[in-house]
Formats: structure tokens, sequence, C-alpha cells
């Protein structure tokens, strides 16, 4: 059974970091290309940042030099690095397994930035 569960967030103050995490099971990650989307209360879903199976990486205008994609060390683990968090990162952060036809999302984890 293929899945995937994000973990890592939850309230923060502006300027503040976060990392979150995507477990993922019952496929072979290495073939996927992981993105990272958020979808904001009466917003769209949108793309953050994905890595392809060989390692390249894009980013959302909105969070270049300031949020990480990466494959992690943990096996089938894949991490997003949040840094100088901003109000308008708040959102429901998901993760997605894409490859040919496969297409996998998790359950997504809340975060907020507010003081």
């Amino acid at each position: 059974q293929e899945k995937l569960v994000e973990s890592g967030g939850g309230l923060v103050q502006p300027g503040g970091s976060l990392r979150l995490s995507c477990a993922t099971s019952g496929f072979t990650l290495d073939l996927y290309t992981i993105g990272w989307y958020r979808q904001a209360p009466g917003k769209q879903r949108e793309l953050v940042a994905i890595i392809g199976s060989g390692g390249g990486t894009t980013y959302a205008d909105s969070v270049k030099g300031r949020f990480t994609i990466s494959r992690g060390n943990v096996e089938n683990t894949v991490f997003l690095q949040m840094n100088s968090l901003k109000p308008e990162d708040t959102a429901v952060y998901y993760c997605n397994a894409q490859y040919r036809e496969y297409d996998y999302w998790g359950q997504g984890t809340q975060v907020t930035v507010s003081s």
C-alpha cells in the first residue's frame, strides 16, 4: 500500500524555521519526483518545491532562498526546510510523489506563521 505521511508542522513566529518530513512507503522513492504543495484557506493548492529523481530542484518564486527540499539520509524520507517564515506561508502543506501514471498524496500538515 503506497503511503505518504507528513509531519513537522506547527505554530511558529514570523522569521522562524520549521522542517517538514514526508515519510514514504510502498513504492520505490528513488524513481519518483517528490513535490511539496500548500493550500491556504480560500486559495488553490500551489507548488512550493519539487525534487526530481536525479536530484534537480525547482522552487516557487515566493520561497526561493528560504526553503530547501531534500531527499534525506533516512530511507524513504523527503524534507522541506523552511526558514525566514512569513505569515503568508501559513497553509496546509502536502507531499506528493509522481512517476509515470502513479500519483500519490499525503494527508497534509498544518503550518501557521503568526506572532
